[in-house]
């Protein structure tokens, strides 16, 4: 039988496992990027794809604090339908943070393609535009001898709410961990401007898009419907503890659905030493 837990209402803003203690996640999280980077690849330079919302804002100060801003480049890449608020919260980042400012517009390169998919769906077109970003980003990291740094968060990733082979692409990832509630704990602790942190959260793929229109629940209760569905609670207990069970059922649904999104292609096995089925290095375990 599950445990129980105390009943969650609307209005309860923090539940066990997602209150945070930032100035811990800071120290544990710079010091990832230090390790990750500089100890086992001995890269110091990192690539921040910065967007000007709060996830890719986390990361850009996380960056200059583990490696110092002289050593992150803040890559900003708008196409031509991009919010112009998300532009400018971009360069605010930058000047926060004091990183390289680099400003690469994707347009002609992603219309190049586009021009002979005249049809193609929003949904395709935003994920052309994120998959050309990823580009940019791993060929400037071949251009400043770098290494490209992920940007994206837990709630995003169980929801499958990212484009593959995009978003997940960089080799090290240190806000993955994080539910998009803790990310802004996080963002207001290292003091990312308020105007980034307040703002509706979009991925800024489609004109008016918000994340939260998008998957049809507010992170808010997304997230601590994950937090108890990880925690080992059924459905119908987590039902028990204030959410509708379309709520639930909507979460779930979208955390089963995209369960292949969250790991590397799947091969076919035909000897003892298929890589990453039998070949392993220690740390692989």
């Amino acid at each position: 039988m599950s445990p129980k837990l105390p009943v969650l209402h609307a209005d309860v803003r923090e539940v066990d496992g997602l209150a945070l203690d930032p100035a811990l996640a800071e120290r544990w999280l710079v010091n990832f990027l230090r390790d990750e980077m500089i100890g086992r690849r001995g890269i110091r330079t990192a690539i921040v794809g910065v967007s000007g919302g709060v996830d890719s804002a986390v990361v850009a100060f996380l960056c200059a604090k583990a490696l110092g801003p002289e050593n992150v480049h803040g890559v900003r890449m708008p196409y031509r339908t991009s919010s112009e608020e998300s532009f400018r919260h971009g360069a605010l980042v930058t000047a926060s943070t004091r990183i390289h400012d680099i400003v690469i517009d994707i347009s002609d390169a992603v219309d190049g393609y586009l021009q002979h998919e005249r049809e193609a769906s929003p949904t395709r077109r935003g994920n052309v535009m994120a998959r050309q970003r990823m580009i940019v980003l791993f060929d400037q990291s071949a251009k400043y001898d770098g290494l490209p740094v992920g940007t994206g968060n837990k709630s995003e990733r169980l929801l499958g709410y990212f484009t593959w082979h995009a978003d997940d692409s960089p080799p090290i990832n240190p806000i993955g961990d994080l539910f998009k509630t803790q990310i802004w704990q996080l963002a207001r602790h290292l003091g990312v401007p308020p105007a980034i942190i307040d703002k509706p959260a979009t991925a800024d793929l489609i004109r008016g898009q918000t994340d939260e229109e998008d998957l049809g629940i507010t992170y808010a209760r997304a997230d601590r419907i994950l937090q108890l569905a990880l925690m080992g609670y059924r459905e119908e207990d987590i039902v028990e503890h204030g959410f509708t069970p379309t709520d639930v059922a909507l979460v779930m649904r979208r955390v089963n659905s995209t369960h292949w999104k969250r790991h590397l292609p799947t091969t076919a096995v035909i000897s003892t030493t298929a890589i990453n089925e039998f070949y392993l290095r220690p740390v692989d375990f």
